[in-house]
Protein backbone atom coordinates (compact mmCIF):
# COMPACT_ATOMS: atom_id res chain seq x y z
CA UNK A 1 0.00 0.00 0.00
CA UNK A 2 1.55 3.44 -1.15
CA UNK A 3 1.75 6.03 1.38
CA UNK A 4 -0.99 8.33 0.12
CA UNK A 5 -3.48 6.03 0.01
CA UNK A 6 -2.78 5.25 3.84
CA UNK A 7 -3.47 8.67 4.64
CA UNK A 8 -6.17 9.14 3.20
CA UNK A 9 -7.03 5.93 5.35
CA UNK A 10 -6.42 7.36 8.31
CA UNK A 11 -8.20 10.70 7.77
CA UNK A 12 -11.57 8.90 7.23
CA UNK A 13 -11.21 7.08 10.29
CA UNK A 14 -10.57 10.02 12.56
CA UNK A 15 -13.70 11.63 10.73
CA UNK A 16 -15.91 8.68 11.66
CA UNK A 17 -14.71 8.65 15.33
CA UNK A 18 -15.41 12.76 15.34
CA UNK A 19 -18.83 11.77 13.95
CA UNK A 20 -19.44 9.08 16.41
CA UNK A 21 -18.82 11.19 19.65
CA UNK A 22 -20.85 14.34 18.32
CA UNK A 23 -23.93 11.51 18.40
CA UNK A 24 -22.99 10.68 21.20
CA UNK A 25 -22.91 14.32 22.83
CA UNK A 26 -26.30 14.86 21.70
CA UNK A 27 -28.14 11.92 23.30
CA UNK A 28 -26.19 12.44 26.75
CA UNK A 29 -27.98 16.30 26.22
CA UNK A 30 -31.37 15.07 25.52
CA UNK A 31 -31.15 12.84 28.33
CA UNK A 32 -29.75 16.49 30.76
CA UNK A 33 -32.81 18.04 29.36
CA UNK A 34 -36.34 16.37 28.50
CA UNK A 35 -38.92 18.29 27.14
CA UNK A 36 -41.97 19.57 29.24
CA UNK A 37 -44.81 17.10 28.69
CA UNK A 38 -47.76 19.48 28.62
CA UNK A 39 -48.21 23.41 28.37
CA UNK A 40 -50.41 24.23 31.73
CA UNK A 41 -52.22 26.76 33.66
CA UNK A 42 -52.35 26.18 36.96
CA UNK A 43 -54.94 26.99 40.54
CA UNK A 44 -55.05 27.25 43.75
CA UNK A 45 -57.93 25.67 46.07
CA UNK A 46 -59.93 28.78 47.51
CA UNK A 47 -61.67 28.79 50.62
CA UNK A 48 -65.09 29.99 50.89
CA UNK A 49 -68.42 29.27 52.79
CA UNK A 50 -70.68 26.73 51.43
CA UNK A 51 -74.38 25.94 52.72
CA UNK A 52 -74.40 22.39 54.56
CA UNK A 53 -77.33 20.21 52.72
CA UNK A 54 -79.17 17.40 53.50
CA UNK A 55 -80.50 15.26 50.93
CA UNK A 56 -83.52 13.02 50.82
CA UNK A 57 -85.92 11.37 49.20
CA UNK A 58 -90.29 11.28 50.03
CA UNK A 59 -93.68 11.95 48.50
CA UNK A 60 -96.56 14.74 48.69
CA UNK A 61 -99.17 13.96 50.72
CA UNK A 62 -102.13 16.17 51.69
CA UNK A 63 -101.80 18.01 54.63
CA UNK A 64 -105.06 16.76 56.28
CA UNK A 65 -108.11 15.14 54.27
CA UNK A 66 -111.80 15.55 55.35
CA UNK A 67 -114.18 12.60 54.61
CA UNK A 68 -117.61 13.78 53.39
CA UNK A 69 -120.51 11.23 53.79
CA UNK A 70 -124.12 10.54 53.92
CA UNK A 71 -125.85 11.48 56.90
CA UNK A 72 -129.40 10.13 55.81
CA UNK A 73 -131.26 6.57 54.98
CA UNK A 74 -132.75 5.21 52.37
CA UNK A 75 -132.57 8.70 50.24
CA UNK A 76 -131.71 8.96 46.16
CA UNK A 77 -129.05 11.67 45.32
CA UNK A 78 -130.54 14.34 43.50
CA UNK A 79 -128.13 16.39 42.42
CA UNK A 80 -123.90 16.41 42.57
CA UNK A 81 -122.58 19.64 42.55
CA UNK A 82 -118.50 18.86 42.86
CA UNK A 83 -116.33 17.19 41.20
CA UNK A 84 -112.42 16.05 41.64
CA UNK A 85 -109.99 19.20 41.23
CA UNK A 86 -113.14 21.47 42.65
CA UNK A 87 -111.76 24.06 45.03
CA UNK A 88 -114.72 24.83 47.86
CA UNK A 89 -115.35 26.45 50.52
CA UNK A 90 -116.51 25.90 53.95
CA UNK A 91 -120.05 25.49 53.90
CA UNK A 92 -120.53 25.06 50.30
CA UNK A 93 -123.36 22.65 48.82
CA UNK A 94 -121.74 19.60 47.38
CA UNK A 95 -124.68 17.39 46.81
CA UNK A 96 -128.36 17.13 47.53
CA UNK A 97 -130.56 14.19 48.19
CA UNK A 98 -134.38 14.19 46.87
CA UNK A 99 -135.88 15.55 50.33
CA UNK A 100 -139.61 15.36 49.36
CA UNK A 101 -140.26 12.00 51.73
CA UNK A 102 -138.27 13.90 54.41
CA UNK A 103 -140.97 17.09 54.11
CA UNK A 104 -143.77 14.59 54.53
CA UNK A 105 -142.01 13.39 57.72
CA UNK A 106 -141.56 16.73 59.06
CA UNK A 107 -145.64 17.57 58.39
CA UNK A 108 -146.85 14.40 59.64
CA UNK A 109 -144.25 15.04 63.02
CA UNK A 110 -145.44 18.91 63.16
CA UNK A 111 -148.96 17.47 63.25
CA UNK A 112 -148.23 14.94 65.89
CA UNK A 113 -146.49 17.90 67.58
CA UNK A 114 -150.39 19.86 66.82
CA UNK A 115 -152.05 17.25 68.98
CA UNK A 116 -149.90 16.30 71.51
CA UNK A 117 -150.12 20.06 72.31
CA UNK A 118 -153.77 19.62 72.36
CA UNK A 119 -154.16 17.04 74.30
CA UNK A 120 -151.21 18.71 76.95
CA UNK A 121 -153.85 22.21 77.10
CA UNK A 122 -156.59 19.64 77.74
CA UNK A 123 -154.82 18.01 80.44
CA UNK A 124 -153.34 20.89 81.52
CA UNK A 125 -157.00 22.43 82.50
CA UNK A 126 -157.89 19.13 83.99
CA UNK A 127 -155.13 19.13 86.37
CA UNK A 128 -155.62 22.92 87.39
CA UNK A 129 -159.82 21.98 88.34
CA UNK A 130 -158.35 18.81 90.48
CA UNK A 131 -155.63 21.28 92.56
CA UNK A 132 -158.63 23.39 93.45
CA UNK A 133 -160.83 20.49 94.17
CA UNK A 134 -158.20 18.78 96.19
CA UNK A 135 -159.64 18.61 99.64
CA UNK A 136 -163.17 19.89 99.30
CA UNK A 137 -164.96 16.41 98.76
CA UNK A 138 -165.95 17.66 95.43
CA UNK A 139 -163.54 15.30 94.15
CA UNK A 140 -161.93 12.15 95.19
CA UNK A 141 -158.49 11.73 95.94
CA UNK A 142 -157.97 9.29 93.58
CA UNK A 143 -159.76 11.40 90.66
CA UNK A 144 -157.07 14.19 91.66
CA UNK A 145 -154.24 12.03 91.01
CA UNK A 146 -155.24 10.85 87.81
CA UNK A 147 -155.61 14.63 86.53
CA UNK A 148 -152.41 15.49 87.41
CA UNK A 149 -150.79 11.96 86.10
CA UNK A 150 -152.45 13.17 82.75
CA UNK A 151 -150.80 16.24 82.92
CA UNK A 152 -147.74 14.73 82.83
CA UNK A 153 -148.31 12.31 80.55
CA UNK A 154 -149.50 14.82 78.01
CA UNK A 155 -146.45 16.97 78.95
CA UNK A 156 -143.90 13.99 78.11
CA UNK A 157 -146.26 13.87 74.89
CA UNK A 158 -145.59 16.84 73.56
CA UNK A 159 -141.55 16.61 74.80
CA UNK A 160 -141.67 13.59 72.17
CA UNK A 161 -143.07 14.89 69.68
CA UNK A 162 -140.85 17.97 70.03
CA UNK A 163 -137.85 15.90 69.27
CA UNK A 164 -139.41 14.00 66.52
CA UNK A 165 -140.19 17.26 64.75
CA UNK A 166 -136.44 18.05 65.53
CA UNK A 167 -135.01 14.72 64.15
CA UNK A 168 -136.47 15.11 61.21
CA UNK A 169 -136.46 18.75 60.59
CA UNK A 170 -132.39 17.79 60.96
CA UNK A 171 -132.77 15.01 58.43
CA UNK A 172 -134.92 17.69 56.13
CA UNK A 173 -131.18 20.00 56.43
CA UNK A 174 -128.60 17.22 55.68
CA UNK A 175 -130.25 16.07 52.97
CA UNK A 176 -127.80 19.54 51.27
CA UNK A 177 -124.21 17.29 52.17
CA UNK A 178 -121.95 20.59 52.75
CA UNK A 179 -118.24 20.99 53.08
CA UNK A 180 -116.93 20.68 56.12
CA UNK A 181 -114.08 23.06 55.48
CA UNK A 182 -112.27 24.83 52.66
CA UNK A 183 -110.30 22.87 50.28
CA UNK A 184 -110.10 21.21 46.93
CA UNK A 185 -111.90 17.98 46.09
CA UNK A 186 -109.80 15.02 45.61
CA UNK A 187 -111.77 12.10 45.30
CA UNK A 188 -115.58 11.40 44.65
CA UNK A 189 -117.75 8.54 44.62
CA UNK A 190 -121.33 10.36 44.59
CA UNK A 191 -123.43 9.59 41.68
CA UNK A 192 -126.96 11.02 41.35
CA UNK A 193 -129.56 8.08 41.45
CA UNK A 194 -127.68 6.49 43.90
CA UNK A 195 -129.14 5.79 47.63
CA UNK A 196 -125.85 5.57 50.07
CA UNK A 197 -125.85 3.99 52.82
CA UNK A 198 -125.65 6.06 56.20
CA UNK A 199 -122.07 7.01 56.69
CA UNK A 200 -120.87 6.05 52.89
CA UNK A 201 -117.91 8.15 51.75
CA UNK A 202 -119.22 10.46 49.08
CA UNK A 203 -116.32 12.90 49.17
CA UNK A 204 -113.11 13.46 49.56
CA UNK A 205 -111.60 16.78 50.81
CA UNK A 206 -108.05 17.90 50.77
CA UNK A 207 -108.29 20.53 53.54
CA UNK A 208 -107.16 23.72 53.21
CA UNK A 209 -105.57 22.93 50.06
CA UNK A 210 -102.61 22.37 51.81
CA UNK A 211 -100.10 20.06 50.89
CA UNK A 212 -96.64 18.55 52.39
CA UNK A 213 -93.50 16.42 51.92
CA UNK A 214 -92.69 13.45 53.63
CA UNK A 215 -89.04 13.39 53.54
CA UNK A 216 -87.76 9.68 54.51
CA UNK A 217 -85.27 9.78 56.72
CA UNK A 218 -82.34 7.83 59.12
CA UNK A 219 -82.39 8.36 62.67
CA UNK A 220 -79.14 10.40 62.36
CA UNK A 221 -80.64 12.39 59.63
CA UNK A 222 -82.97 13.38 61.72
CA UNK A 223 -81.74 14.62 64.75
CA UNK A 224 -79.98 17.38 62.78
CA UNK A 225 -83.16 18.25 61.24
CA UNK A 226 -85.82 21.08 63.20
CA UNK A 227 -88.99 22.47 62.81
CA UNK A 228 -88.38 25.79 60.49
CA UNK A 229 -85.61 24.22 58.38
CA UNK A 230 -86.25 25.73 54.85
CA UNK A 231 -86.05 22.93 52.43
CA UNK A 232 -86.08 22.92 48.30
CA UNK A 233 -87.46 19.95 46.53
CA UNK A 234 -86.78 18.99 42.90
CA UNK A 235 -89.63 17.46 41.26
CA UNK A 236 -89.89 15.62 38.25
CA UNK A 237 -89.67 18.14 35.44
CA UNK A 238 -86.98 19.75 37.93
CA UNK A 239 -89.35 22.23 38.65
CA UNK A 240 -88.14 23.90 42.01
CA UNK A 241 -90.71 24.34 45.31
CA UNK A 242 -89.32 26.08 48.74
CA UNK A 243 -90.88 25.05 51.80
CA UNK A 244 -89.92 24.29 55.82
CA UNK A 245 -90.01 22.00 57.79
CA UNK A 246 -93.67 21.76 60.18
CA UNK A 247 -92.65 18.82 62.47
CA UNK A 248 -90.70 15.80 62.77
CA UNK A 249 -92.17 12.35 63.34
CA UNK A 250 -91.32 11.56 67.01
CA UNK A 251 -91.23 7.80 65.94
CA UNK A 252 -89.29 5.36 63.49
CA UNK A 253 -90.55 2.65 61.58
CA UNK A 254 -89.43 -0.35 63.28
CA UNK A 255 -88.48 -2.54 59.97
CA UNK A 256 -86.46 0.46 58.31
CA UNK A 257 -85.31 2.41 61.36
CA UNK A 258 -86.26 5.52 59.50
CA UNK A 259 -88.87 8.22 60.33
CA UNK A 260 -90.49 11.28 58.62
CA UNK A 261 -90.02 15.29 58.37
CA UNK A 262 -92.90 16.75 57.27
CA UNK A 263 -92.69 19.76 55.09
CA UNK A 264 -95.31 22.81 54.84
CA UNK A 265 -95.35 23.58 50.72
CA UNK A 266 -97.02 26.26 49.37
CA UNK A 267 -99.92 26.40 46.89
CA UNK A 268 -98.47 25.35 43.55
CA UNK A 269 -100.37 23.92 40.46
CA UNK A 270 -97.00 22.06 40.04
CA UNK A 271 -97.34 19.62 43.05
CA UNK A 272 -100.14 16.96 43.46
CA UNK A 273 -100.87 14.49 45.66
CA UNK A 274 -98.83 11.39 45.72
CA UNK A 275 -95.83 12.52 43.46
CA UNK A 276 -92.52 11.66 44.29
CA UNK A 277 -89.64 14.59 44.90
CA UNK A 278 -86.02 14.58 46.09
CA UNK A 279 -85.32 17.38 48.50
CA UNK A 280 -82.80 19.59 50.12
CA UNK A 281 -82.60 20.59 53.84
CA UNK A 282 -80.51 23.45 53.99
CA UNK A 283 -78.39 23.21 57.64
CA UNK A 284 -76.37 26.68 57.59
CA UNK A 285 -73.02 27.50 56.03
CA UNK A 286 -69.55 25.75 56.77
CA UNK A 287 -66.14 26.82 55.27
CA UNK A 288 -64.82 24.67 52.45
CA UNK A 289 -61.69 24.01 50.23
CA UNK A 290 -62.71 24.18 46.60
CA UNK A 291 -61.64 23.57 43.08
CA UNK A 292 -63.13 24.17 39.46
CA UNK A 293 -64.44 20.41 39.08
CA UNK A 294 -61.67 20.11 35.56
CA UNK A 295 -58.55 20.41 38.48
CA UNK A 296 -59.72 16.85 39.33
CA UNK A 297 -59.57 13.60 37.96
CA UNK A 298 -61.05 10.15 38.32
CA UNK A 299 -58.71 7.15 38.21
CA UNK A 300 -59.65 3.70 39.50
CA UNK A 301 -62.48 5.09 40.84
CA UNK A 302 -60.97 7.67 43.08
CA UNK A 303 -60.31 11.14 42.79
CA UNK A 304 -56.70 12.46 42.30
CA UNK A 305 -55.50 16.27 41.34
CA UNK A 306 -51.54 16.72 39.66
CA UNK A 307 -49.89 18.78 41.98
CA UNK A 308 -47.31 21.11 40.83
CA UNK A 309 -43.61 20.73 42.44
CA UNK A 310 -40.90 23.40 43.03
CA UNK A 311 -38.78 21.56 39.90
CA UNK A 312 -42.19 22.11 37.29
CA UNK A 313 -42.53 18.04 37.75
CA UNK A 314 -46.02 17.16 38.40
CA UNK A 315 -46.88 14.51 41.52
CA UNK A 316 -51.13 12.88 41.29
CA UNK A 317 -52.36 13.66 45.11
CA UNK A 318 -55.02 11.51 45.87
CA UNK A 319 -57.74 13.66 47.75
CA UNK A 320 -61.44 13.22 48.98
CA UNK A 321 -64.14 15.02 47.57
CA UNK A 322 -67.52 16.69 49.09
CA UNK A 323 -70.10 18.92 48.07
CA UNK A 324 -70.36 19.73 44.77
CA UNK A 325 -71.91 23.72 44.06
CA UNK A 326 -72.03 24.84 40.29
CA UNK A 327 -68.71 23.97 38.63
CA UNK A 328 -66.43 23.45 41.96
CA UNK A 329 -65.95 20.70 44.22
CA UNK A 330 -65.24 20.21 47.96
CA UNK A 331 -61.99 18.96 48.88
CA UNK A 332 -62.18 17.22 52.26
CA UNK A 333 -58.63 15.84 52.52
CA UNK A 334 -55.16 15.80 50.19
CA UNK A 335 -54.66 19.90 49.57
CA UNK A 336 -53.19 22.31 51.53
CA UNK A 337 -54.51 25.95 50.58
CA UNK A 338 -51.04 26.85 49.27
CA UNK A 339 -50.82 23.86 46.48
CA UNK A 340 -50.94 24.84 42.98
CA UNK A 341 -52.74 22.37 41.11
CA UNK A 342 -53.32 21.42 37.23
CA UNK A 343 -56.41 23.15 36.36
CA UNK A 344 -57.13 22.13 32.63
CA UNK A 345 -55.64 18.66 30.94
CA UNK A 346 -54.85 16.66 34.14
CA UNK A 347 -55.88 13.37 32.36
CA UNK A 348 -53.22 13.48 29.80
CA UNK A 349 -50.37 13.37 32.45
CA UNK A 350 -48.52 11.29 34.47
CA UNK A 351 -46.89 11.28 38.19
CA UNK A 352 -43.39 13.16 37.84
CA UNK A 353 -44.37 14.87 33.96
CA UNK A 354 -42.60 18.54 33.54
CA UNK A 355 -45.32 20.98 32.41
CA UNK A 356 -44.52 24.05 31.50
CA UNK A 357 -46.68 26.94 33.57
CA UNK A 358 -47.75 29.65 31.38
CA UNK A 359 -50.46 31.34 33.64
CA UNK A 360 -52.49 30.68 36.56
CA UNK A 361 -55.93 30.66 37.06
CA UNK A 362 -57.41 33.52 39.48
CA UNK A 363 -58.39 32.80 43.08
CA UNK A 364 -62.32 34.35 43.32
CA UNK A 365 -61.07 36.42 45.70
CA UNK A 366 -58.70 38.15 43.15
CA UNK A 367 -61.61 38.20 40.55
Amino acid sequence: MSPVTSFFRCLAILFAAVALLAACGEQEQGKVAPRPALTVTVVQPVSEDWPIRLLANGTVEPWQEAVVGSDVQALRLAQVLADVGDTVKAGQVLAVFDDEPVKIDVAQAKAALAQAESMMATARDDAKRARALRGSGAMSDQQVVQYLSAEQSARAQVDFAQAALAAQELRLVRTRVLSPDAGVISARSATVGAVPGPGGELFRLIRKGRLEWRAELTDVELERIAPGVAVQLTLAGGRLVDGSVRMVAPTLAARTRTGLAYVDLPANAAVRPGMFARGEFHLGMRSALTLPSQAVTMREAFSYVFRVEADASVRQVKVTTGRRIGDRVEILDGLLPEDRVVLAGAGFLNDGDLVRVVASEPSQNER
